[in-house]
């Protein structure tokens, strides 16, 4: 069940932006960030899974106001988009996101995500190589499914 003071938490730090940029309080917009925030926090969703997850609740809302939501809630620092290889841009919750970084399937696009210390240490060494303070990263390591009867792998799909 998603955290009810957190989506309130995310809809006052909305509008705030929203007002401070100028932009209309529109409850698509609002309802877009509930959707985004509902979901578990590791999960990622694209725009057509959004647009199909909300058309399925019966809202009436086209998919340019999803990218044009999902682009206001990334520059609020409200959404984190990542661009896996060739593939659409995936969108996940920012208020509760702790650094990590991910695994992506090749076979059956399953995404896990991973924090992992000796990553920290990496950072800090090459920050201090550069004589640079590193500010972010992003790590994503893909891979070949393995898994014996994967249940994210089409029956199509074959090692």
């Amino acid at each position: 069940m998603a955290d009810t003071a957190l989506i309130e938490k995310a809809k006052k730090i909305f509008e705030n932006f929203l007002l401070k940029q100028g932009n209309r309080k529109t409850p698509e917009r609002f309802s877009v960030l509930d959707e985004l925030y509902i979901l578990p926090e590791d999960e990622h969703i694209d725009v057509e899974g959004l647009f199909l997850k909300m058309r399925n609740k019966g809202y009436t809302i086209s998919r340019a106001t999803i990218y044009n939501t999902l682009d206001l809630l990334v520059e609020s620092s409200l959404a984190v988009k990542h661009q896996f290889k060739d593939k659409v841009a995936l969108y996940e919750q920012a208020l509760t996101y702790k650094h990590h970084d991910h695994h992506v399937c090749n076979q059956c696009q399953k995404i896990r995500e991973f924090s992992d210390p000796k990553i920290n240490e990496i950072k800090e060494s090459m920050g201090r190589e550069f004589q640079s303070k590193i500010t972010s990263h992003s790590l994503v390591l893909y891979g070949d499914c393995r898994i014996e009867n994967c249940e994210n792998l089409s029956p199509l799909q074959t090692f």
